[in-house]
């Protein structure tokens, strides 16, 4: 539990009610640079584990803990500091809000805990997101935004193809590729048996 990724994932966890404090008592500035640390934490976690070889089966939930606290908290957040954005994109937040929601019921539904892929598309889809965010609240162009949440929906119907495909809980599956050659291997082992 004591690694640095560990630490990283699970400051994310502890700055989620903060967040909540920050925007509710209307400290816009504060919000953002909080926003801002937690998403650095959220791309550092992974990078010294792999770094210093700490991944573990621990620090995947984690980090995925610490992906839904913050994932679930910014919107409810934007929505007390900047209503117009959320109501002005709201067809955008809300299909990236579903399309968030549905694969981590699917993967509780079928595992009984949260799935931990870390796919190469939910990493690329988190980083156009919560940039494409963060430019739209300092007044920049919502396509951004827009081009970032088809991404994101695309990640996270890959996740759902993970989920059908693997025969039980397995973290950091890099791709649906990789799903399958896992499942081939499953497949293969039990065959031999």
């Amino acid at each position: 539990m004591g690694n640095i990724a560990n630490i990283l994932s699970v400051s994310r966890i502890f700055l989620a009610p903060l967040l909540l404090f920050l925007a509710w008592t209307s400290r816009h500035e504060q919000f953002l640079l909080l926003v801002i640390l937690a998403l650095v934490t959220d791309f550092l976690d992974g990078y010294f584990a792999r770094k210093y070889q700490q991944v573990t089966e621990l620090g995947a939930r984690l980090d995925s803990l610490g992906d839904l606290a913050i994932y679930l908290i910014v919107p409810l957040s934007v929505w007390w500091l900047w209503p117009q954005v959320i109501i002005r994109e709201a067809l955008y937040v809300g299909t990236a809000l579903i399309s968030f929601i549905i694969p981590v019921l699917a993967g509780y539904a079928k595992f009984r805990r949260m799935t931990s892929y870390h796919t190469r598309g939910a990493k690329l889809s988190a980083v156009l997101l919560s940039s494409s965010i963060l430019l739209m609240l300092l007044g920049g162009p919502s396509w951004p935004f827009h081009l970032a949440t088809v991404i994101f929906v695309m990640a996270e119907v890959e996740e759902l193809c993970i989920t059908a495909l693997l025969p039980r809980w397995q973290a950091d599956v890099l791709s649906v590729f990789h799903a399958l050659r896992l499942r081939g291997r499953k497949m293969d082992g039990a065959g031999e048996a």
